[in-house]
């Protein structure tokens, strides 16, 4: 955050509370009419992008003729390993099953200095020369995006993907993505196919990952796509032509959502990010405290990404476009403040209970349930605008 963000910040804040002290009633109607708005707002635009996601269509590959089966480029594959020594067996048998010729393959196991196990296992792996192993020198910070940015320099390839440890994509992903680069236009710098879990049924949580993920790799992705609004891309399975991931200089290190934040930056640069119709697996967590941090790291990059490209929004809305600026207000923005009053507005509603206070001739009654009703109102457009990448 900037001097002049955080000064804006706070007097926002000031005005909104001294609004409600020197004038309760008209300030808290109006407060909440602004807030009620941006939650309309946030959820008729998902609602919008739904819609049209629907009708979109994810960039499917052409039947190859010969010469693109003779002529494959080189194809670069970074995976990002941290203690994850004991996933690399299953990781290397699902890259080895790709579907694209071995020669024209440049995978690279990117490691950190100091996790001495998970080195000694990908050099094990790598030990038939099918895999490079990428040893990063230890420094800060300690995250994915410096890791990728240190192997990017090594990369051989015209076209670039990120997988995880644990992910599994489709066999043939490598080639619908070739196939889709050769027939779009020049300015589609990444593909971004779908994610989705192969433990989906494990439990209720996994269950209601694998809704999210659906909702949104399978319509509010494609609803961006389709009115070039810029993309948060996932975590994985992103493919890049190479040329275009070196002229934004890679990934921000210090980000942590380092994938949504590239989806911003290559729209500012004129650059597309298209849907592709391939599918990756992954691990989904069980466990509810990994669930929390997870969705607080999404929150915490998302609140990283807006602060970042608001620090010019003129500068934003010249490179975005009018529908470009709004939309990343409504889908970035949006997402963080939800989340930052859903409590506030909870707490204001439990509390209603113990202090009634008639407003405008309401009787409490009528209050409470007009209360409990925006209540549940607000608690499905939390969870639209909390479903995360």
């Amino acid at each position: 955050m900037t001097r002049q963000q955080g000064c804006v910040i706070l007097s926002l804040i000031a005005i909104a509370v001294a609004m409600v002290v020197l004038w309760p009633e008209l300030g808290g109607l109006a407060l909440t009419g602004i807030i009620a708005a941006g939650y309309a707002a946030n959820a008729i635009f998902r609602a919008w992008l739904f819609w049209v996601g629907a009708d979109e269509k994810p960039i499917a590959a052409e039947q190859e003729t010969l010469a693109d089966r003779e002529n494959w480029p080189m194809y670069t594959v970074l995976v990002p390993l941290y203690r994850e020594a004991n996933i690399l067996p299953k990781l290397t048998r699902a890259l080895r099953a790709m579907d694209y010729p071995l020669a024209r393959l440049d995978v690279k196991l990117i490691v950190e200095e100091d996790d001495a196990e998970t080195v000694a296992a990908a050099e094990f792996s790598a030990a038939d020369g099918l895999f490079e192993v990428v040893v990063v020198p230890t420094g800060e910070p300690r995250t994915k995006p410096r890791a990728c940015n240190y192997a990017l320099q090594f990369a051989r390839g015209d076209f670039l993907v990120i997988f995880d440890a644990e992910d599994q994509p489709e066999p043939d992903q490598l080639k619908k993505a070739v196939s889709a680069f050769r027939r779009l236009p020049e300015s589609v710098a990444c593909l971004q196919a779908r994610l989705n879990f192969f433990n989906a049924r494990e439990c209720w949580i996994t269950r209601m990952f694998a809704l999210d993920y659906a909702l949104w790799f399978d319509f509010l992705l494609p609803g961006l796509d389709r009115l070039g609004i810029p993309m948060p891309l996932g975590g994985t399975s992103n493919h890049f032509k190479v040329d275009a991931l070196r002229a934004i200089h890679g990934w921000d290190p210090f980000n942590v959502t380092e994938d949504a934040d590239l989806g911003i930056r290559l729209a500012r640069l004129g650059k597309r990010v298209r849907t592709l119709d391939s599918t990756t697996f992954e691990e989904a967590t069980n466990a509810t405290g990994n669930w929390l941090r997870q969705r607080t790291r999404w929150l915490k990059g998302y609140m990283q990404t807006w602060l970042v490209h608001m620090r010019d929004p003129r500068q934003l809305m010249r490179n975005a476009g009018v529908a470009g600026f709004f939309g990343f207000q409504l889908f970035v923005g949006g997402t963080v403040l939800s989340a930052l009053l859903n409590p506030l507005l909870w707490g204001i509603f439990v509390a209603s209970f113990w202090v009634h206070v008639p407003a405008f001739g309401f009787p409490d009654a009528t209050q409470s349930l007009a209360g409990l009703g925006l209540l549940l109102t607000n608690a499905v457009f939390a969870y639209l605008a909390m479903l995360g990448p």
